[in-house]
């Protein structure tokens, strides 16, 4: 009887390193975002986000099975996901923040990990938008996204596979930031030939 527990205690042993191993991968994808907590003070609004575990597992079997085109769109961009983490300051005036209380952040998106795959500037509003991914082997581990305006900071960090169509389709929703990029509207149309 003891060598059925000691094998069984054994395999358990195995199966919980297997799991572990299988789940590092994404979660190197989270960033620290502890060093964002001294804006709370500066900013007029904080949203703080942080959906995984159990309620992003909740939020997954609901979403999908609620009979609205939103709620499906959402629950399938987050059905391979283990965590959302968001940070949003809105400031009363320009600038109360300056961009290096955002290095720490830019400094772990430097790893050679995560590539960058979107730059965004706009003068209007100062707008600046980074997308980071990060692969684990072939496989996304993780999504950053690195929002900057005048009065605004945003810092989006999705632990797992999203296609980034999809981020940009869901950002309004769930307290994401609108990723909304500018288009510039002034350009006139060529006439077909």
């Amino acid at each position: 009887m003891n060598f059925v527990n000691k094998q069984t205690g054994k395999t358990l042993l195995l199966i919980l390193f297997g799991l572990a191993a299988i789940s590092v991968p994404a979660q190197d994808a989270k960033l620290n975002l502890d060093k964002l907590k001294g804006l709370e003070n500066k900013a007029r609004d904080v949203i703080e986000v942080n959906i995984d575990g159990k309620v992003l597992e909740l939020a997954k079997r609901v979403l999908v099975k609620i009979n609205d085109k939103n709620a499906k769109t959402i629950g399938e961009a987050i059905k391979g996901l283990k965590g959302i983490y968001v940070r949003v300051f809105n400031f009363e005036k320009d600038d109360e923040y300056n961009l290096t209380d955002i290095d720490d952040i830019r400094n772990q998106l430097k790893s050679p990990d995560w590539e960058r795959i979107a730059n965004v500037r706009s003068k209007r509003k100062n707008q600046k938008i980074d997308v980071f991914t990060k692969f684990s082997g072939d496989t996304m581990s993780g999504v950053a996204v690195v929002m900057s305006e005048t009065k605004t900071l945003a810092v989006i960090n999705v632990i797992g596979p999203i296609d980034i169509d999809t981020l940009v389709e869901i950002s309004g929703k769930l307290n994401i930031p609108k990723i909304d990029i500018e288009k510039n509207s002034d350009k006139k149309e060529k006439p077909d030939n």
